[in-house]
């Protein structure tokens, strides 16, 4: 019995211990719901390259905001537009500014003429009339001695008058108020139309804008032009390309013809070269020294009223001093000297002598420069790099006057006359 029971109990107790053993390898076996896995969240680096700029930087201990900052090509060009986009509002800005002191200075000039003119020849007339009166009355010191003062102060006015010549120096301003507004609309046509414009760009306008300000000087004391040159000389108002013998720019167009690759592009061909060519080959023959020609002939005309103006009222001062000491026919010369000075002053200023003489100097500069921008054109042995040839035609037609059929009919019949026509180029001025 007692046997049997320990039996018993022993069974039993090893029951327990396979039970419980079994319910731990079940509970190994479980998966452990109540433990959750650790979400970890690394942020991931971008893939920046750090430039040498930016090393540098940090090892000299400059504090950077952003030391992954964004240095782009993109944004390195965008920067430089920005740049050279201020530099020409800065252009604009100036030629703005020479535009409105040229019209200033060109009004003020235009009254000069009016106002000098007006006041010489009162006084002239006055003083004639006073010498005419004296000389009826031979007592009559008083209107002697008026007579003379008045042809010594109209003689020093009109020669001051004749040095400065007002109608000249307000063509001149007109010019340059024309030509400041056409470099105006060039820029403007520049910058609306293309994004490609380069620090070239703008040192090129700002060479032009000097150029210019050589050309039409605003002040009169040290840089006004010379009135009375010894020749007639056509205007300059671009920036000149450097000049060069004529041998070398014909050996420089042989090279040129040699290597340029025959057919057409950009507009161009060979056809419209020669044309051209013809048309400048007209131009240096008829154009120009045509107004070469009217230029040497104004300025002749303008030398000569400008001399005679001066001498007949120092004549008609003279003739005032006779007649104050006594003779009576000084009076008479002073009137006669005195009435001749005004018609020459109103033929000189009141028909603008200098201001026609310096439209002929205009119309001069201008056909220079054509033919220069024709031939610095053709020079150019790549098509591309030359401006379109169809839209080049057109502006020279243009500028000339005429129709794109005109200019080429012109090259016919210089062809067919061998080299000789007897027309100008020129149908506008």
């Amino acid at each position: 019995m007692v046997s049997l029971q320990a039996c018993t109990t022993l069974g039993s107790t090893t029951n327990l211990l396979l039970s419980s053993q079994k319910s731990r390898v079940m509970s190994i076996n479980r998966p452990m719901t109540y433990l959750k896995k650790p979400m970890i969240v690394v942020p991931k680096l971008p893939n920046v390259d750090i430039t040498k700029n930016v090393v540098i930087e940090e090892f000299n201990g400059v504090k950077t905001s952003n030391p992954f900052r964004n240095s782009s090509p993109k944004n390195v060009q965008k920067n430089r537009d920005d740049e050279i986009m201020k530099k020409l509002y800065a252009v604009l800005e100036s030629i703005y500014d020479r535009i409105e002191m040229h019209n200033n200075v060109k009004e003020q000039r235009v009254e000069w003429n009016s106002l000098l003119l007006n006041s010489i020849n009162m006084i002239t007339l006055t003083g004639a009339t006073m010498a005419g009166i004296s000389t009826m009355d031979d007592g009559n010191l008083a209107l002697k001695l008026s007579s003379m003062v008045l042809f010594m102060a109209a003689t020093g006015l009109v020669v001051i008058m004749n040095k400065i010549q007002p109608s000249q120096l307000a063509q001149e301003q007109r010019n340059a108020v024309r030509l400041f507004k056409q470099l105006k609309n060039k820029i403007e046509l520049k910058m609306s139309m293309t994004n490609n414009l380069t620090g070239k760009d703008v040192e090129g306008y700002v060479e032009e804008v000097l150029a210019l300000d050589r050309a039409y000087p605003l002040p009169l004391l040290g840089a006004m032009l010379e009135k009375f040159p010894e020749t007639y000389k056509p205007a300059n108002w671009w920036p000149s390309k450097g000049s060069s013998s004529s041998y070398v720019v014909l050996n420089k167009t042989i090279e040129n013809e040699k290597t340029r690759v025959a057919g057409s592009g950009n507009g161009w061909s060979k056809k419209l070269e020669s044309e051209m060519r013809d048309v400048v080959d007209v131009i240096e023959k008829k154009d120009i020294p045509d107004y070469v020609r009217l230029g040497n002939k104004a300025l002749k005309l303008n030398k000569t009223l400008a001399v005679m103006g001066p001498l007949l009222t120092g004549i008609a001062v003279v003739g005032s001093s006779i007649s104050v000491h006594g003779a009576g026919w000084g009076g008479v010369v002073a009137a006669v000297a005195g009435s001749m000075a005004s018609v020459v002053n109103a033929m000189e200023h009141g028909g603008q002598v200098g201001m026609v003489f310096e439209m002929y100097r205009n119309c001069g500069g201008l056909f220079s420069q054509m033919v220069e921008n024709v031939e610095s054109t053709l020079e150019e042995v790549d098509y591309e790099k030359r401006e379109n040839g169809e839209l080049f035609e057109i502006k020279l037609a243009l500028k000339l006057g005429r129709s794109l059929s005109e200019i080429r009919d012109l090259a016919n019949k210089l062809r067919e006359n061998k080299g000789v026509v007897n027309e100008f180029v020129s149908k506008l001025f």
